[in-house]
């Protein structure tokens, strides 16, 4: 480790010497290559599945040879076909060293050649470690945010990143298509973690730049297990963010922009600058910081690397890496206080940038809390119940479309819910009341009114199984259960003779 540089972020590393593996996979529940080559036009020969080139840093014993810059670059050649030869490989490399060389021969031999904390396959220590899947930017290499993963994983955390392909090609789709399938790889890494020793499953957060900030929301407001959620200038254009479920970002969220764009400047470049993301988000714990001296592409630290003097023009090279320093310092303290629990994450939370040790000009911070009330979900309206009585359900639901205008429960969630009381939770006064309000949101539904005379028989209320059976036979005279259920209630009760 004495070996290794701190990078442009110039980090300290933590308790914890990190580890580097790469893990070649395929995603065998999806395909990749179709039948034919989109590129050549050709038919496809190999592996069609979908490949998951993954790269996992984790906390190990100190000592070791670091890895070079270079190693990461060299993860490159094989992050969409696994079988490179050593030539292909070599050939791949020597491309880069033409890209690095951009920045002048002496400093692409300095990057390229710059120790990492990272040590190959070494010993891991021994414990559980919450995990970080991170999502790179639209067709982004996994290593992008390298100097971040090693930082995480110095403090104590596992993480896993790979490239952001496309649905089909290397290039990224930017559809919905292309969305889902970026938060496809990140539930994909999720399930790979749990094979992970180290991986406390307990405690997930999934991080992620631009179009992978935006994805990592996506995959978190479908799976309820990711705790956490980064975000690093994720696109906030209305379109792209659509199948993000509001109602179901209910986690603390800490957002990283670049310097914010006027309303005329977001307008003038076609950003519809209402129903942003960010705004709707109520029901998350957010955490805002705005970082002035940075451009958008400054959130990768390898394009930080990268880019030409002439990138830097109203804030010095500095003043940037300043302020990716401490893009990456809030990255660990949120993520310590949200998946650690730890007192100096919160406190850090709790205070203003210069408060933290930011110079004034690098940061503003805003913290906007979680919405309090129940969500206007299925699973929120299930909770609100259990809290206050279900013969509620009625109100408690008009409460929560007043909230949300969207929020519904469809005629066969209802009925499929009333029957799971009756025979799972074995809650007939819940099941009656759950038919009750689903006859009252469809009052035309036969099918509601022959389940809420069933459950009033099973309840014993003979009178009131006989009206609702009889509603739905006026809304479906050809419904035999009812008919059947009526003549059986009106049958005469047979005289048992006395002994």
């Amino acid at each position: 480790m004495a070996q290794a540089s701190s990078g442009p972020a110039n980090l300290t590393p933590g308790a914890y010497g990190v580890g580097f593996r790469v893990v070649q996979q395929y995603d065998y529940s999806r395909s990749y290559k179709e039948k034919t080559d989109l590129v050549t036009g050709k038919a496809y020969v190999g592996e069609r599945a979908r490949p998951v080139q993954t790269l996992v840093w984790y906390p190990a014993a100190k000592g070791g040879t670091p890895v070079r810059y270079a190693d990461y670059m060299c993860t490159q050649a094989t992050d969409e076909v696994f079988e490179k030869t050593e030539a292909q490989i070599a050939a791949f490399m020597a491309e880069r060293q033409q890209v690095a060389a951009r920045v002048g021969p002496k400093q692409a031999q300095a990057i390229l050649g710059q120790r990492m904390w990272a040590v190959p396959n070494a010993p891991a220590t021994a414990g559980k470690f919450p995990v970080v899947i991170y999502a790179p930017g639209g067709g982004g290499v996994a290593h992008e945010a390298a100097d971040l993963c090693e930082y995480l994983a110095s403090h104590g955390y596992v993480v896993l990143a790979s490239r952001s392909l496309g649905t089909h090609t290397s290039l990224m789709n930017f559809d919905q298509q292309g969305l889902a399938t970026q938060a496809g790889d990140i539930a994909f890494l999720l399930a790979y973690a749990h094979s992970l020793p180290q991986a406390d499953m307990s405690h997930v957060a999934a991080a992620g730049w631009s179009w992978g900030g935006l994805a990592n929301a996506l995959a978190a407001s479908q799976d309820s297990r990711i705790d956490a959620l980064v975000s690093f200038d994720g696109t906030q254009h209305r379109d792209d963010t659509k199948d993000v479920v509001r109602t179901r970002l209910t986690l603390p969220w800490l957002y990283v922009q670049r310097r914010p764009e006027s309303v005329r400047e977001l307008s003038a470049n076609g950003m519809e600058t209402t129903s942003i993301l960010l705004n709707e988000a109520r029901y998350a714990d957010l955490y805002h910081v705005v970082m002035s001296p940075m451009e958008h592409v400054d959130f990768s630290s390898l394009a930080l690397r990268m880019v030409s003097p002439d990138h830097f023009m109203e804030y010095t090279r500095a003043e940037v890496e300043a302020a990716y320093h401490w893009t990456c310092r809030y990255t660990l303290e949120f993520l310590d206080a949200t998946l650690k629990s730890a007192p100096s994450g919160r406190q850090f939370l709790t205070r203003q940038p210069a408060q933290n040790g930011v110079p004034a000009h690098i940061a503003r911070f805003y913290h906007l809390p979680a919405q309090a009330g129940s969500l206007p979900t299925p699973a929120g309206f299930a909770a609100a119940l259990a809290q206050q009585g279900f013969g509620h359900a009625l109100e408690v639901y008009r409460q929560m479309q007043q909230q949300d205008a969207t929020f519904s429960l469809s005629e066969g969630a209802l009925n499929s819910w009333g029957y799971q009381l009756i025979r799972e939770a074995h809650d007939l006064p819940a099941a009656v009341a759950i038919f009750g309000l689903g006859t009252a949101l469809y009052p035309n539904s036969f099918n509601l009114f022959d389940s809420l005379g069933e459950a009033d028989e099973l309840n014993h209320d003979v009178a009131a199984a006989s009206t609702h059976y009889r509603r739905s036979l006026e809304l479906n005279p050809q419904n035999s259960h009812a008919q059947q259920r009526l003549q059986v209630l009106s049958a005469p009760t047979p005289v048992v003779p006395a002994n």
